[in-house]
C-alpha cells in the first residue's frame, strides 16, 4: 500500500533528492557529500548501502522475517530458530535489528547505512557488528566516524544501553533534521496506518504499540545538540 509520509512525519513529498543513486533529504545529502570528501582525503571510501526506505519496502522486510524468508538474528547476529518463539518473542527479536513499518528512521531520508568500499564491497557486506570492530573491514571507518561524523551533523542513534534497537555502528543519522522529524512523529496516525496495512503480527503489534513506539522510536541515543 502507498503511504503518504506526511501522515506520520509531517514531511513534504518533495523533500527527497538523489544522492549517488539513493534518495535523501536535501540537507542530509549535502552533508553526506561533504563528509564523503573528507573521508576520501583520509583514505576511506565512504559509501551508502541503504538510505531512504518507504513503508512498502519496510513492510516487505518485516513480513519476510516473520515468515522465515529472511533470517532473524539475536543480539550477537546469530540466526534464531523462530519456530519455537511466541508472537511477542518474535516481534522482540526482529526489533533488535529491523523496524516495524512506519517506525523506521530510514523513512525520513535523514538516516543512512554506510561502509568503506576500499575494504569491502557492497555484495559482501552483511552489516554485522564484527565488520566494524577491530580486524573488521570497516574498523578504520568506525574510528574515523567517531572522530569526524559530528562535524558534518551525523551521529549514531543506536548505541549500547541508549537505544531499543541494538547498536549499529553503520547507521548514521543527520541530527539537525532528524530531531525535528522525531518530534513530529504521530503514534495515533501510525496505528491507523498499520491497521489498514497487511503487516504480519498486526494484532500483536497494535496491542502494545505505545510501548513499542516508546522503546524503538523515541528511545535513541541523544543527538549531540541534546546531550
Amino acid at each position: 500500500m502507498q503511504i503518504n509520509q506526511s501522515i506520520l512525519y509531517g514531511l513534504d513529498s518533495q523533500h527527497l533528492v538523489d544522492c549517488l543513486g539513493y534518495r535523501l533529504q536535501q540537507q542530509t545529502a549535502n552533508a553526506f557529500i561533504a563528509m564523503q570528501s573528507a573521508a576520501k582525503a583520509d583514505g576511506i571510501d565512504l559509501q551508502i548501502c541503504s538510505a531512504y526506505r518507504d513503508f512498502d519496502r519496510q513492510l516487505l522486510i518485516w513480513n519476510n522475517k516473520v515468515s522465515g524468508n529472511r533470517p532473524v538474528l539475536d543480539q550477537n547476529s546469530v540466526p534464531v530458530d523462530i519456530r519455537f518463539l511466541t508472537a511477542n518473542e518474535l516481534i522482540d527479536y526482529i526489533l533488535l535489528w529491523s523496524a516495524i513499518p512506519g517506525m523506521s528512521r530510514h523513512h525520513w531520508g535523514t538516516d543512512i547505512d554506510v561502509f568503506d568500499a576500499n575494504k569491502i564491497n557492497k555484495q559482501e557486506l552483511q552489516l554485522v557488528s564484527t565488520e566494524y570492530q577491530a580486524d573488521g573491514p570497516c574498523f578504520k571507518l568506525n574510528q574515523w566516524l567517531a572522530q569526524h561524523a559530528q562535524q558534518f551533523g551525523f551521529y549514531l542513534p543506536f548505541q549500547q544501553g541508549l537505544s531499543g534497537v541494538s547498536p549499529e555502528p553503520w547507521h548514521l543519522s543527520y541530527y539537525p533534521v532528524a530531531t525535528h522529524y522525531i518530534k513530529q512523529f504521530n503514534p495515533a496516525e501510525l496505528a491507523a496506518v498499520l491497521t489498514a496495512s497487511d503487516v504480519s503480527l498486526k494484532q500483536h503489534i497494535l496491542a502494545q504499540l505505545d510501548e513499542l513506539v516508546a522503546e524503538y522510536v523515541y528511545r535513541v541515543a541523544p543527538a549531540p545538540q541534546e546531550a
